[in-house]
């Protein structure tokens, strides 16, 4: 007996030992943004907020240890001494024009590594001007049909990937729901599938609502929700914006990714 309760110890210990040891890598698996150095651009039209979005978000990452600038004006990604010693750069900036100085030293930093992250109109509804801006985000909002509605449901597609872990499908309400057209080799985290409206040929089309791609070494993450700031209040929704930003971060101090697997292989 005595023997037999010793071996039931040691299997509970390594079961623990086990456990506890999976539960670290589970949350070590999402970087911290500790000590990292973040711009956060922000402007362009004042309907979605900027101001108050990037006060948010720049409270939160103080709040995580993350060395922040803040710039209201394109003209900083001109400033090299910034851009090269930036690890994270989050835009809100919906419309508005880039110049070719402008662009080209956003850029170049991302492509050197320097990360990028943002949310609905303040990344993918900007700079309509410029294709080669768009190439970077890979997707670019078209409408939101309807309006501000309701409700829209957001699905989760990829479960296992650590910006998504734990997550479960969820619900925005009182908001825009984006209809985007999409770089099909973007990593795909989450959906939204439309239902019948004034524009009825899109009944059943299911659009990425967030995903992540590299362009050159840069990491950049994009999230459609983000219409009000409140749309944050959404815990599912700010899990996705942070988790997203944090992985955004990493680009300068982890392996690149191989996130591509094209959907209309041959294979």
């Amino acid at each position: 007996m005595l023997k037999l309760n010793f071996h039931l110890q040691i299997f509970f210990v390594f079961v623990f030992l086990t456990s506890t040891s999976f539960s670290q890598e589970k949350i070590e698996s999402v970087p911290s943004i500790k000590g990292k150095k973040v711009l956060m651009v922000y402007g362009g039209w004042s309907g979605h907020q900027p101001d108050v979005f990037t006060e948010r978000v720049s409270n939160w990452l103080k709040s995580e240890g993350a060395i922040v600038t803040i710039s209201d004006s394109l003209g900083v990604y001109t400033q090299k001494k910034i851009m090269n010693n930036t690890d994270l750069i989050i835009q809100y900036y919906t419309q508005g024009k880039i110049t070719k100085e402008q662009f080209e030293g956003l850029d170049k930093a991302i492509k050197k590594g320097t990360g990028l992250a943002g949310c609905h109109g303040g990344l993918a509804d900007s700079f309509h001007e410029s294709q080669d801006y768009e190439y970077i985000i890979g997707g670019q909002w078209v409408s939101h049909p309807g309006g501000k509605i309701p409700s829209y449901q957001v699905n989760i597609y990829d479960s296992n990937d650590p910006i998504t872990t734990g997550i479960k499908d969820f619900e925005m309400k009182n908001t825009e729901q984006y209809y985007m057209h999409v770089d099909p080799n973007n990593k795909v985290l989450a959906t939204t599938s439309f239902t019948k409206d004034e524009h009825y040929w899109i009944e059943g089309a299911i659009i990425p609502i967030s995903w992540k791609r590299y362009h050159g070494k840069g990491r950049v993450f994009y999230l459609s929700i983000g219409h009000d700031p409140k749309d944050f209040d959404t815990p599912e929704a700010w899990q996705l914006l942070t988790r997203g930003i944090k992985w955004a971060s990493e680009s300068k101090y982890l392996p690149k990714e191989n996130l591509l697997k094209p959907i209309y292989s041959d294979n």
